[in-house]
């Protein structure tokens, strides 16, 4: 089988993504007041409503409604001002009920976009949009979003006695209703995506922009972000579009990209060789890399959906929605565009920066202590230390940007600094004297390590003055071991550079 790469030579793929997000930052289910814990013991947060027993009426969360339509207006959506519950019906242990309480054609939030800046070849040619060019050799295209609507969870089933995981090989399955009835938010894109490459930019993208709405911890490993992914290809130039499948429950981005790659490689093969792409759900398999047949298709007749007699027509004011708009902050794209014009920062520091709510939360408070030539430095300090610690202070990360500033630690040290005060409220300075961390600028003090360095270090110098100016590098390094870290990178570089001219 050739790889995708090959394949989109020739084929132009036609992605569409349905995502599910668990709204994991409220107390309660979707309608009725159980507690939304997913941690405790199987089947303790349950009730009438989430199971489903005769005569058990829903009521439903309100700040579930305020989770979708912020999330509606962070994506650009138009919100409906009504709607309505519908059921659609299915048999399957992890609904109790025989039906989902979902929405029906009209959702909370339709016809919005999320703007994916793409890369690659044919990246602006997208006739059927309105292509930008953006920083750095990229397009910003709208990827256009159909609808974000409501709905319940099921419960979560537990497959035991298989091998790998594998459904088809289980001896039995265990059923924890805890889930059940949980606020989740579907949002459904148009097929506008067209690699695989892209639908994971856009699932990044999307969790991002969740993330810092506060509406969900959209972890793809808990499995309270989960996504299905839809493709079909058709030959370039071909505007009619093919017969799709559709890709269930991908729990990871690696997992979306290589589901896709696969299954566009596959559906060529079959065309290539005259066969017919079937209509069908698949599942990913990781181990063996391949999708494998889950069942046919269901269309929309399938689940007799019809709107819900125990839930009135929803209508949502014009004072809910712009109090839902005010809680709205700033996005990711937003935060970086402003974190490379107000500071200076390089554009992929922004972005890392802007995606994690907490890190650039820490950030914000850090810059308006520090001097504005110590604002680079802060980056550099959260993009590659933050992350790693657990609980470090806004103060502490100021503190050690300004030794580093000041060339009064190296980078190393700054590591270790960090990892030593993580979770105490240590200050970053006291342990680098305490530690005797600092740096030394004593140059006569360096020339003699250096000398030294150059001395027992004879092959690399011949190196270098037969032009391999990369050896430098080792030069540094063993400048740094003989001064046991307290020498200055920099000024070593230079010293060394000048007594090599000779």
């Amino acid at each position: 089988m050739r790889n995708v790469r090959e394949v989109l030579r020739d084929w132009e793929a036609v992605i569409g993504l349905e995502v599910h997000t668990e709204l994991t930052t409220l107390k309660t289910k979707m309608f009725c007041d159980c507690r939304l814990s997913h941690d405790d013991p199987p089947n303790t947060n349950v009730c009438p409503v989430c199971l489903g027993m005769p005569g058990a009426l829903p009521v439903p969360n309100e700040r579930a409604i305020e989770a979708i339509v912020m999330a509606g207006i962070a994506t650009d959506c138009q919100i409906q001002r009504r709607s309505y519950f519908y059921r659609k019906h299915y048999f399957y242990p992890d609904m109790s009920k025989n039906y989902q309480t979902t929405q029906g054609p009209v959702a909370f939030c339709m016809h919005g976009h999320l703007d994916l800046e793409v890369t690659g070849q044919g990246a602006e040619e997208r006739p059927e949009f309105t292509v930008e060019k953006a920083a750095g050799g990229s397009y910003v295209v709208p990827i256009r979003i159909l609808r974000i609507h409501m709905e319940e969870d099921a419960a979560k089933m537990v497959h035991v006695g298989g091998t790998e995981g594998r459904i088809t090989s289980a001896s039995e399955s265990l059923i924890d209703y805890n889930r059940c009835g949980t606020p989740l938010i579907e949002l459904v894109t148009e097929p506008d995506l067209r690699t695989p490459e892209e639908a994971r930019l856009f699932m990044e993208q999307l969790r991002q922009t969740f993330r810092t709405l506060g509406i969900s911890d959209c972890s793809l490993e808990n499995g309270s972000m989960r996504c299905d992914g839809n493709v079909s290809i058709r030959r370039r130039g071909d505007e009619r579009l093919g017969t799709k499948t559709e890709m269930k429950n991908l729990n990871s981005f690696k997992a979306l990209h290589d589901a896709l790659a696969y299954e566009i490689c596959r559906q060529a093969e079959v065309l290539e060789e005259g066969g017919v792409v079937c209509q069908e759900t698949r599942h990913w398999e990781p181990s063996r890399r391949r999708t494998v047949v889950m069942r046919a298709k269901e269309t929309s007749d399938d689940y007799r959906m019809y709107p819900d007699p125990d839930l009135a027509p929803f209508d949502l004011s014009d004072e809910f929605i712009e109090r839902c708009r005010a809680r709205v902050p700033e996005l990711p794209l937003a935060k970086r565009d402003r974190y490379v014009a107000d500071y200076g920062l390089k554009r992929a520091d922004a972005a890392q920066i802007a995606s994690n709510p907490a890190v650039a939360a820490i950030f914000e408070e850090v810059v308006v202590a520090v001097a504005k030539d110590v604002i680079p430095t802060v980056a550099n300090v959260v993009v590659n230390l933050l992350p790693a610690t657990r609980a470090v202070t806004a103060a502490q990360v100021a503190s050690l940007a300004d030794l580093l500033a000041n060339n009064t630690i190296t980078f190393a040290a700054a590591r270790e600094v960090l990892e030593t005060v993580d979770g105490t409220d240590a200050n970053p300075e006291t342990v680098v004297d305490e530690r005797g961390m600092r740096q030394s600028t004593d140059t006569d003090a360096l020339k003699t390590t250096v000398d030294e360095v150059l001395i027992r270090c004879a092959d690399q110098v011949r190196q270098y003055r037969e032009g391999n100016r990369r050896v430098i590098g080792f030069l540094v390094g063993q400048c740094m071991k003989a001064s046991h870290g307290t020498g200055n990178p920099k000024l070593f570089n230079q010293l060394l550079r000048e007594r090599l001219k000779g």
